[in-house]
C-alpha cells in the first residue's frame, strides 16, 4: 500500500489550503479513507475520514466546519480542504487507509484501526 500526500506547505492565519493524497496498492473503494495530523513530541491525532465518494464523513471538533474530507473512487485520490486555517492546526498531516469490513462499520477514528499511513506533509500555519 502506498499513500502519497501532497499540497502541505506555509500559510497565515486565516488562510487555506487543500491536501491530497494518491492511494495505490489496496481495494479504494473498500476501505475507510482518513486524515491525521501530529506535531512534534505528540502522538497522531485524528482529524477526518470518509467512507466513500459522497458518502458520510466525520471530523473531530476542532476542525469541524473549516475543514472538509472529499474522494474520488475513480482516481483513488483523498483531497482535505482546510479553512480558516489557525496556527494550532501546524502539523504534519498523514493520509491514512482503513479497511471497511462492513457495509454498516462505523467511521474510525483511533490510528490504531488504519493499517497505513503515507509519508506525511507538513502544514505550517503562522500569525
Amino acid at each position: 500500500v502506498q499513500l502519497q500526500a501532497s499540497g502541505g506547505g506555509s500559510v497565515q492565519a486565516g488562510g487555506s489550503l487543500r491536501l491530497s493524497c494518491a492511494a495505490s496498492g489496496l481495494w479504494f473503494g473498500s476501505n475507510f479513507m482518513g486524515w491525521f495530523r501530529q506535531t512534534p513530541g505528540n502522538q497522531r491525532r485524528f482529524v477526518a475520514a470518509i467512507v466513500r465518494s459522497g458518502g458520510p464523513s466525520r471530523y473531530a471538533d476542532s476542525v469541524k466546519g473549516r475543514f472538509t474530507i472529499s474522494r474520488d473512487d475513480a482516481k483513488n485520490m483523498v483531497y482535505l480542504e482546510m479553512n480558516s486555517l489557525n496556527t494550532e492546526d501546524t502539523a504534519v498531516y498523514y493520509c491514512a487507509a482503513a479497511p471497511r469490513r462492513s457495509v454498516i462499520a462505523t467511521i474510525p477514528v483511533e490510528e490504531y484501526q488504519y493499517n497505513a499511513f503515507g509519508q506525511g506533509t507538513q502544514v505550517t500555519v503562522s500569525s
